[in-house]
């Protein structure tokens, strides 16, 4: 598959093929009476303009990746027309983020594209990340009431001047009454290596953790608790199988790639791993009333047009907005993921 930014496409086709795009999955849609959530990585989504407060500009006209409006408007289309397309053309109940530069960036995504029509409201803070890439959650005000927020810092004890993408999070309301608290991470990545990044995710999954059994302490029972996120780690690494859900209160999701629709969430080389992850109560699998989660749903979003040949390593690889500093005007290096609830 040819990247699309490298054709020269007439108009009319070109609506055409986003019209396939929002409905080439409509069969896979969700349920009126339901509540999709979902999680994507973004790959890098800044605005083109240079801002004075920060060193790293390189996503600008002149920066080093030359980020240019028009290529600032093909990606925030690309993005909308997946977004439609992952859910059934139906509003999401909730969809976390990785990698936004700023609140621009989501309302140009969610105010000024089709995506208007669906009621988002945006949850969004200014984190610590040194390249200024934040996390952000939208949510649907018709499935959905906001009762708090706020942004959880990961601290490091034996580095004060540590500083990392926050842990966002939200208490909701459903329709029904129920509460429902949401978690969006973006842990610290491999960059430096594996073994060397071990501690800086292991840091995160504790400051999690400790998040959750506050939670636990504080109902006395265990509350309806959705995690989603880009981990950098997959299911079995450290970080998410002996520290975050290493007791009876959280169910990972993700763990059998063979029920998830897709073998994994990004490609290294030959191998696709699973670092895109929902990771859910146990009270949202064993309950007989309420808003639950809906059995076998957990799926990795895997449209063709998220696609594209890979001549290197064979079979298919992510067409990705960059790759290095080589511009391809794709959409993103990370598959999205979801789960759907249900009323019982």
């Amino acid at each position: 598959m040819r990247p699309m930014s490298r054709i020269s496409i007439p108009l009319l086709f070109c609506l055409t093929i986003g019209f396939q795009i929002v409905n080439s999955f409509a069969a896979m849609g969700q349920e009126r009476d339901g509540l999709r959530v979902a999680f994507w990585n973004f790959e890098n989504f800044f605005d083109p303009f240079v801002d004075s407060t920060r060193v790293y500009n390189e996503f600008t006209e002149n920066g080093g990746q030359h980020w240019t409006k028009s290529r600032f408007y093909k990606k925030r289309n690309n993005m909308y027309k997946a977004i439609l397309a992952i859910s059934g053309n139906e509003p999401l109940a909730v969809l976390g983020i990785a990698e936004i530069e700023n609140q621009y960036v989501l309302n140009s995504l969610f105010n000024q594209t089709p995506l208007k029509t669906h009621n988002y409201r945006i949850i969004h803070y200014e984190g610590d990340d040194k390249r200024g890439i934040d996390v952000a959650m939208v949510y649907c005000i018709d499935k959905l009431q906001l009762i708090y927020t706020e942004p959880v810092k990961v601290k490091n004890p034996k580095n004060k001047n540590y500083k990392t993408r926050d842990i966002l999070y939200a208490k909701f309301y459903d329709r029904r009454g129920d509460t429902l608290h949401v978690f969006v991470n973006h842990w610290p990545s491999r960059y430096d290596g594996e073994r060397e990044t071990i501690k800086l995710r292991a840091l995160a999954a504790n400051t999690l953790k400790h998040k959750v059994d506050s939670l636990v302490f504080l109902h006395q029972t265990i509350p309806k608790i959705i995690i989603m996120g880009d981990f950098n780690d997959t299911p079995e690494d450290s970080s998410i199988h002996d520290i975050l859900c290493d007791g009876a209160v959280l169910v990972n999701l993700f763990t059998n790639g063979k029920n998830l629709g897709f073998e994994g969430t990004l490609k290294h080389q030959y191998t696709w791993q699973i670092f895109d992850q929902i990771i859910v109560s146990n009270s949202l699998i064993d309950n007989d009333k309420g808003l639950i989660y809906k059995k076998n749903s957990a799926q990795i979003f895997h449209g063709d047009f998220l696609f594209e040949k890979d001549e290197s390593f064979g079979g298919v690889k992510l067409f990705r907005t960059y790759v290095g500093p080589k511009y391809y005007g794709g959409y993103s290096d990370h598959l999205p993921v979801y789960i759907d609830l249900i009323f019982k």
